[in-house]
């Protein structure tokens, strides 16, 4: 099961911090095609927001085709994001974690890495098919 983490201070609305993480998680593969979402209960409990705010989220999540509400049972994944290349265990997640460990012992902070994390998405996913065709090392894949 999923377990929301709030960030009060990212100025990222609470409701689309839920939706984010559930997309995450859903392309990780950590939640699959008929799990159960937590309720808002429990969600409130674990994070002490607003229960409209869990509600919020959860529909449109549902508005997105990701999940559907059952009466009297929960909220359920009806559809997974995961690819498997982007698996827990794949190795392009090796890869990055090889890299992120280079990148915290060259001395840059969360950050700093997100920061470089974020400018390459942008130069890469921006500039088309050509730059995202690209291998870590640069290379032509």
């Amino acid at each position: 099961m999923v377990e929301y983490r709030i960030d009060r201070r990212s100025g990222v609305a609470t409701y689309l911090q839920i939706v984010q993480q559930t997309k995450q998680a859903l392309r990780l593969g950590l939640l699959q095609p008929g799990d159960k979402l937590p309720t808002a209960k429990e969600v409130v409990a674990a994070t002490a927001i607003n229960p409209n705010t869990v509600l919020k989220a959860y529909r449109e999540l549902e508005r997105e085709g990701l999940v559907e509400p059952r009466p009297g049972l929960g909220t359920f994944v009806r559809r997974s994001l995961a690819r498997p290349e982007a698996a827990v265990d794949s190795p392009l997640r090796a890869e990055l974690a090889a890299w992120t460990d280079r990148a915290r012992a060259a001395g840059l902070d969360r950050e700093d890495v997100a920061a470089l994390i974020a400018s390459v998405l942008d130069e890469r996913f921006d500039a088309g098919p050509t730059a995202a065709g690209t291998d870590l090392n640069g290379e032509n894949g």
